[in-house]
């Protein structure tokens, strides 16, 4: 599905905006966020929420900020977010508030953990590798990057200078995420300071899980998705998920090398990405199924449409053709993904659909937020880069919208492992494991999928709201930190919330720099 595009270029703008180009020139610069506030919101409107947070609980487990300081630590490293529709709200600044609860200081720096509880399989300072992507793609929002930094740092030099030992315990999308975070803060000497890092883990991959075909094989386990239907937990399948990563991962370190300068490396890896599109269409494309599907260790499908099989177009690597566009049919369809708490992990119409019992962390249809942000990202970037009318605007926010009244439990906020696609009851609720479960995004999809800021290269950003016309009046999205400038973006269908005209704007440093009538896509360059 198309939509309309305006074009802003920054020429035409006024002197104010000369710090902008120099910012974009420069890269981060921390003083520049730090002399300018969100234009719009005020951030002292929105403390109620981490006050109420914090009363509802017994703060058992403390690590680098306890709930005394997270609204501190909040009003100075979150973007802020208003929409009419409260529990959209309510759940953007739990999910904040929650994160902060896992970052936790070593003796080599910060961490961030994916339980509070301690886990016997975990490595050196209670850390697991498995969500590392959704930790980095959530967290390149927070305004100070030394959370970050040194989190990924930790993981990869955290062990005498070596990779933490467990780094290679699950799939990993990290040199992908950590490229997009970059685009955020436009921190290039960091990023290139990771690329021996980055390949160094593909090169292990390749040597651990590649088969001689090309294609990569991982246990289901080893994805963080055991008891699937697909799998199980000592089978050597060839799966959408590692392969995608692969993907993800080839494409960002050839970006990261043409940003060096070494257009061989850059022509090496996007040479390995190009070979991986080309066997994960042609080998995991279920041709009868309409949908990218497990191949067996002994060769034939597994026969069954899994979340897993959306998770190609989280890295743009389907062709932008039928049939896979296809695919997107089942997330609309009850007999499909569709159910009434959320998508779920497996078709629903599947003769296996959740018979592998309860409450030993199957992934063979209860909802994980895991699978459902990587849904989420991958529908987004269908609806930006992809022509098709499978879904459209008003599907992904129905779909945003079950997820934020999927993460409540007992009336309160909440998020877990998983839970019940029909009741939403959280299936591990009530141990004390699953509390605060740090192992999906949430923020990062209202940022670049509902309200549609999406960084790109060089400076250029564009605006594309998934919000439907009919559905709010209103929203803004203040205080985003973006290579060291502050981004604000509002849409007042009338003009009378915010005063400041109709329509979509699109503010940076307070300056506007684009705006449309109606919530359309803006390309800033």
């Amino acid at each position: 599905m198309q939509y309309p595009k305006i074009l802003i270029a920054f020429a035409p703008l006024q002197i104010p905006f000369i710090g902008l180009l120099t910012a974009v020139l420069l890269g981060s610069c921390a003083t520049t966020v730090e002399a300018q506030g969100p234009a719009i919101l005020k951030k002292e409107n929105f403390k109620h929420y981490a006050d109420y947070f914090s009363r509802m609980e017994d703060e058992n487990i403390t690590q680098a900020i306890s709930n005394e300081d997270s609204w501190a630590w909040m009003e100075d490293n979150i973007p802020l977010f208003e929409a009419p529709q409260k529990n959209f709200e309510e759940i953007f600044y739990f999910r904040w508030w929650s994160l902060r609860k896992h970052i936790k200081e070593t003796p080599v720096g910060y961490a961030m953990t994916e339980f509070l509880v301690e886990r016997s399989y975990s490595d050196k300072y209670n850390l697991i590798s498995c969500a590392l992507g959704h930790h980095i793609y959530e967290s390149r929002w927070l305004h100070d990057p030394k959370y970050l930094d040194q989190i990924v740092h930790t993981w990869y030099r955290g062990n005498d200078g070596e990779p933490m030992e467990k780094l290679h315990s699950f799939s990993s999308w990290t040199a992908d995420a950590l490229y997009h975070r970059y685009l955020v803060t436009g921190d290039e000497e960091y990023l290139l300071d990771m690329l021996p890092d980055l390949q160094e883990e593909y090169q292990w991959w390749v040597d651990n899980r590649q088969r001689e075909d090309g294609l990569f094989w991982q246990i289901d386990v080893k994805d963080g998705m055991e008891e699937s239907i697909s799998g199980g937990r000592h089978v050597k399948n060839v799966r959408p998920t590692i392969n995608s990563y692969m993907y993800g991962n080839a494409k960002a370190i050839a970006k990261i090398a043409r940003l060096k300068g070494d257009d061989v490396l850059a022509k090496e890896y996007d040479q390995k990405a190009a070979e991986i599109k080309e066997l994960v269409q042609e080998n995991l494309w279920n041709q009868e199924d309409l949908f990218f599907e497990t191949v067996k260790e002994e060769g034939g499908f597994a026969n069954v449409r899994e979340a897993i099989g959306f998770i190609p177009w989280y890295f743009n690597l389907p062709d932008d053709k039928n049939p896979y566009h296809a695919a997107w049919d089942q997330v609309t369809d009850e007999g499909g993904f569709l159910a009434p708490f959320g998508l779920t992990t497996a078709e629903c119409r599947h003769p296996d659909f959740r018979t592998h019992g309860c409450c030993n962390c199957e992934w063979d249809g209860a909802i994980w937020p895991f699978a459902t942000s990587q849904t989420m990202t991958g529908m987004a970037n269908l609806l930006n880069n992809y022509h098709q009318d499978m879904v459209g605007k008003s599907d992904y926010f129905t779909l945003m919208e079950k997820y934020v009244e999927s993460q409540y439990y007992r009336g309160r906020p909440y998020i877990g492992e998983y839970l019940d696609e029909k009741t939403g009851f959280w299936l591990k609720g009530d141990q004390e494991r699953s509390r605060y479960y740090n192992h999906s995004t949430f923020n990062d999809l209202i940022i670049t999928g509902l309200v549609g800021f999406r960084p790109g290269p060089n400076g250029q950003m564009e605006v594309n709201p998934l919000v439907p016309a009919d559905k709010w009046d209103w929203f803004c999205l203040d205080n985003i930190a973006y290579q060291g400038n502050i981004v604000t973006i509002f849409w007042d269908k009338t003009g009378e919330k915010y005063n400041k005209g109709k329509g979509l704007h699109v503010l940076v440093n307070g300056e506007e720099v684009g705006n449309a009538e109606d919530l359309e896509r803006i390309v800033v360059e």
